[in-house]
């Protein structure tokens, strides 16, 4: 089996040796950059299928250089390596196309595991399986492929914001706590992540306006429910 490979951008040359190390025996290859251009370069040269990206790089920071992945490949895992303090920063990273962060300084065990929790999942989506849409109100949703339609309009989703329809698309007219959202897409229930899921939220409700009968309602002080009006 090919080994899973993986962009890693990070400036830090103690930190980056470590990981880099520590990755390569845990059995995927890595291609290491130093700064946003190169990162971008090398992006564009080879196929990957997770990328790793810290924020404060040179040339070209962890955002654009996100967001200039997200435009050429909207499936492909996004991962913010991220300080503590910076909570701004770390949902700045969502609204530019990441998938999830992880916070700095980290364990190589807690980076490996979220490495293959997006893996798996990614090659469950590339699978030759039936496709299952849903309809959503006027939408039709396919959660394998990532993708929501209305009519001939056709917006490609990334791996969160189509888990997190997914989740909604299940349970229609269900008032669903906040902590089973967050259990059921992130794996655990924090207050960031409770932050990081508002800016998903959005997005979809912005995905969704095509249809006016489709509200995503909060539920102050439990969560959500996502209700399509007859």
């Amino acid at each position: 089996m090919a080994k899973a490979r993986i962009l890693y951008v990070e400036d830090d040359e103690a930190l980056s040796f470590v990981t880099r190390d520590h990755l390569e025996i845990s059995g995927y290859e890595v291609n290491h950059c130093i700064s946003g251009d190169e990162g971008k370069n090398v992006f564009q040269a080879h196929d990957f299928d997770i990328c790793l990206l810290d924020i404060m790089l040179p040339n070209m920071d962890g955002y654009a250089l996100a967001e200039f992945i997200r435009k050429q490949d909207t499936s492909i895992p996004i991962l913010f390596l991220t300080a503590k303090s910076l909570k701004e920063d770390r949902l700045k990273g969502f609204q530019k196309g990441g998938d999830d962060y992880i916070t700095k300084p980290y364990s190589i065990e807690e980076l490996v595991m979220k490495i293959e929790v997006f893996l798996r999942r990614r090659q469950v989506s590339d699978q030759h399986t039936p496709v299952t849409s849903m309809e959503i109100g006027k939408y039709m949703f396919d959660p394998l492929n990532m993708t929501l339609t209305l009519d001939e309009n056709e917006k490609q989703l990334t791996m969160k914001e189509s888990e997190v329809l997914k989740y909604f698309g299940e349970r229609i007219n269900e008032l669903i706590p906040r902590k089973d959202l967050l259990i059921g897409v992130w794996g655990k229930d924090d207050y960031f992540l409770g932050r990081s899921l508002d800016v998903f939220i959005s997005k979809l409700r912005k995905y969704l306006s095509g249809d006016d009968r489709i509200v995503i309602q909060n539920v102050h002080g439990v969560g959500f429910k996502m209700i399509i009006n007859k």
